[in-house]
């Protein structure tokens, strides 16, 4: 690995300070669920059922997965910041059609292109793994994680409010804002920090067969998908959940939604704390069984018809905190796999993530209906946490047998 310089903040010459990197993958994240509360009402907007308005997350996941084969190689070949200004740029041009669209096929059309902001999680992760070595890169990757759960932590509460006060359309607005601020602050402190750029973008797309004949990297790609799965299939029913069996509002919707960030928030700082101690490993073994076990208690309130939503919400924080311990040490190994082609091994684990998050997203809210109750959705988090948890021991088992111990 070629030694950078330190981080100075605005000098383009020194790689990105760790705030710019939080911003850019946060960014994203806010894109994905500033607008989950308002989803019942857009759908009333547009005249569409809650399944077919919900492609406007499922969709969106979607087109992130493809974004992601594309984005990572193109990071290898060009370097990082060319790359993540035009996705941001894009997604500003993207966010501003999407709040002035009256049809929705117009809508669903810039909801879709706004996928492109995804550039911002792939070439952090790619960043991080440019700038320092597998073990700090987990405690660094989970300090970012930290800061960048702030965004969906505060995203449903704020799109929640903003839509009940301006409608939901003003969610779209506050996605214009934030990417131009981003874009600002990125164009003056993202330094390039790719010193082995390839020959040709052909060369970065005969990396990923690479990758694919190797164990190691499907056992991370697994536990990053099916871990980060558990949030993607509450948030596919919660909105629904809220609505038609708590009653509750848009604005009040997002201030539950926020619960699971926090969780993660608290997760990703004890990650950045003791990572390099407890190790990868065990990181991913203690994140994977607190989601199982901590979501198991949903059952027994539902069976007990508990009616206050805190009797189902209240528990989803473990989901936050599990995933908090697993994706920071999972995204490390997955970046070690193949240093060389950093880019191109986030951009592909990223896409086998958002790919499976948006079957489960789809999966949890077709489940879901006014006589189903809550069991649709509980069982399907549970499913979706124990299979991380034993893809969790398998990559272990794998390491071990590659590294002789």
């Amino acid at each position: 690995m070629i030694s950078l310089p330190a981080p100075r903040y605005f000098d383009r010459r020194t790689p990105p300070h760790v705030t710019t990197l939080v911003f850019m993958a946060g960014t994203g994240a806010m894109a994905m669920n500033i607008f989950l509360a308002s989803l019942p009402e857009m759908a009333r907007y547009y005249d569409q059922s809650y399944p077919v308005m919900q492609i406007a997350l499922t969709g969106f996941l979607m087109l992130t997965s493809v974004c992601q084969l594309i984005i990572g190689p193109l990071s290898d070949r060009y370097g990082r910041r060319p790359v993540i200004l035009v996705a941001l740029m894009i997604f500003i041009v993207a966010s501003i059609g999407a709040a002035n669209s009256t049809m929705f096929e117009v809508f669903m059309f810039f909801r879709l292109v706004q996928a492109v902001i995804v550039a911002g999680m792939v070439i952090s992760r790619a960043s991080v793994r440019d700038m320092v070595a597998r073990e700090r890169a987990a405690s660094m990757l989970g300090y970012i994680a930290m800061g960048m759960a702030l965004a969906p932590m505060m995203a449903p509460a704020l799109g929640g409010f903003l839509a009940d006060l301006y409608g939901w359309q003003s969610n779209f607005h506050a996605l214009t804002l934030i990417g131009f601020v981003v874009l600002i602050v990125v164009f003056f402190d993202q330094g390039e920090t790719n010193q082995h750029q390839s020959s040709s973008f052909a060369e970065q797309f005969r990396a990923y067969p690479e990758l694919i004949r190797s164990r190691r990297f499907w056992g991370y790609a697994l536990v990053l998908a099916f871990s980060i799965g558990t949030f993607f299939a509450y948030v596919g029913g919660a909105p629904f959940v809220g609505d038609r069996f708590y009653g509750l509002s848009a604005s009040q919707v997002g201030l539950y939604l926020g619960l699971t960030p926090m969780g993660y928030m608290i997760g990703s700082g004890i990650s950045g704390r003791f990572s390099r101690r407890i190790g990868l490993y065990r990181m991913m073994i203690i994140g994977g069984s607190i989601i199982f076990f901590g979501m198991l208690p949903t059952l027994i309130t539902a069976w007990l018809e508990v009616q206050h939503p805190m009797g189902f919400f209240a528990f989803t924080i473990m989901i936050g905190l599990g995933n908090g311990l697993v994706q920071p040490a999972a995204n490390a190994g997955l970046l070690d796999v193949r240093p060389q082609i950093a880019g191109s091994a986030a951009g592909l684990g990223g896409a086998l993530m958002t790919m499976g998050g948006a079957g489960l997203t789809a999966l949890s809210g077709s489940l879901l209906s006014d006589d189903s109750g809550l069991y649709p959705l509980i069982f399907c988090v549970l499913a979706t946490s124990f299979i991380s948890l034993m893809a969790s021991i398998y990559t272990i088992r794998v390491e071990r047998s590659v590294r002789g111990g």
